[in-house]
């Protein structure tokens, strides 16, 4: 097994000093599951010429069901040990800095942490059900860290009063799809302001608390980073992104709904097919929405006041709503539509959650449908 090339304990304790062990935190990638940086521990000893990196992170897209586990909140990482220059390559291929901080421990400490590490990395416990708020790579680095410790970490406090959303934010702004996405799954729970400890759910909050925290041991307090310093620098490529926005594209959709609903006040007839079109998108929204409101274990995402507006409810209703646009029947589903869809508008800014603000063109893109029906079959038709 790799973890045993190691070989630690063998080494004797005046030999030690040459021993490093850093924390390392990556800066992100392009991908969705990259866009918040990555944390690994790295276990250095010239003496062997030995340099392994111990990495919380690692997953596979090849696993059985893992879209659907992954939805569910099942989703399970495992420890993973690999030669410094692997890791080292892959990110600077990737375009993404990693910076180093190394860990100021005693021997004893050191030890103590790759006692820990090699127990988790054997077959029976390497793996874990990843949660990415409370149980991440950056948590289990930094609890492993902690655990290792003969005193007590006291980190910087900040001043800052966050949320999850907060943090999530600031690593989105460049990816306003991914944004998008997050935050329609995402609950008022992600609004709750967080401590200094949940904040380091996030790589560069663990890496910016860990610059600023001491160690306070029987008779001593000392830095808890030895040395920082940047080990792969580099420059992200900038890929070119879908040219418009989700706020875009909801404009637009609003601007064609606009003009279709008008026509079809002025001519008294209903371009159904753009409606149906409409609430067929609102119900997939809504289905998913609801799955992971009811069923999913992902943090936050059962506190989603957007059910209101996106729920399967279009979507069970849509064959009887066809049926009635082909037989130019008045439909009382569209009273129902406007009272709920302009109430959650009046109220999105009294509810305990942030709502992304393409929400609200969407929404009108709804309401302007039903009041169109409703004004041709409800007055012009009277």
């Amino acid at each position: 097994m790799l973890i045993f090339i190691i070989g630690l304990f063998s080494v004797r304790a005046a030999s030690l000093d040459s021993v490093r062990v850093s924390l390392l935190t990556c800066a992100p990638g392009s991908e969705i599951y990259a866009l918040f940086g990555h944390s690994a521990i790295r276990y250095e000893n010239p003496a062997k010429q030995q340099d392994w990196v111990f990495n919380y992170g690692m997953f596979s897209f090849k696993d059985p069901n893992f879209v659907m586990r992954f939805v569910k909140g099942e989703t399970d990482y495992q420890l993973g040990v690999i030669p410094f220059h692997y890791f080292e390559s892959e990110y600077a291929m990737r375009g993404s800095s990693v910076y180093q901080q190394e860990l100021n421990l005693t021997d004893v400490e050191k030890i103590k942490l790759i006692q820990l590490l090699e127990d988790n990395y054997r077959p029976v416990n390497r793996i874990y059900r990843y949660n990415y708020f409370y149980d991440n790579c950056t948590t289990r680095a930094r609890d492993k860290i902690e655990e290792s410790i003969q005193g007590t970490v006291v980190y910087p406090e900040n001043e800052k009063v966050l949320s999850y959303r907060d943090i999530l934010h600031e690593f989105t702004a460049g990816s306003k799809w991914s944004e998008f996405g997050i935050d329609l799954c995402l609950g008022s729970e992600a609004d709750e302001p967080i401590d200094e400890r949940k904040q380091m759910f996030a790589p560069f909050y663990m890496l910016a608390a860990a610059r600023g925290a001491v160690i306070h041991r029987a008779d001593t307090v000392v830095p808890f980073v030895r040395e920082e310093s940047t080990i792969v620098d580099a420059v992200l490529e900038d890929k070119a992104p879908f040219p418009l926005s989700p706020m875009a594209c909801a404009i637009l959709l609003l601007l064609v709904t606009c003009g279709i609903t008008i026509w079809g006040m002025l001519k008294g007839n209903v371009m159904w097919i753009w409606g149906v079109f409409l609430f067929a998108l609102q119900g997939i929204g809504g289905c998913i929405i609801a799955f992971l409101f009811f069923f999913s274990v992902h943090p936050t995402v059962g506190s989603n006041w957007l059910l209101l507006f996106l729920n399967p409810i279009p979507l069970c209703y849509l064959p009887v709503m066809i049926y009635r646009c082909i037989k130019r029947q008045k439909d009382p589903y569209h009273w129902y539509n406007a009272v709920c869809l302009t109430s959650f508008i009046i109220l999105m800014p009294l509810l305990p959650q942030e709502f992304n603000a393409t929400v609200l063109p969407l929404a009108l893109n709804l309401l302007l449908v039903s009041i169109g029906h409703l004004y041709i079959y409800y007055w012009k038709h009277k």
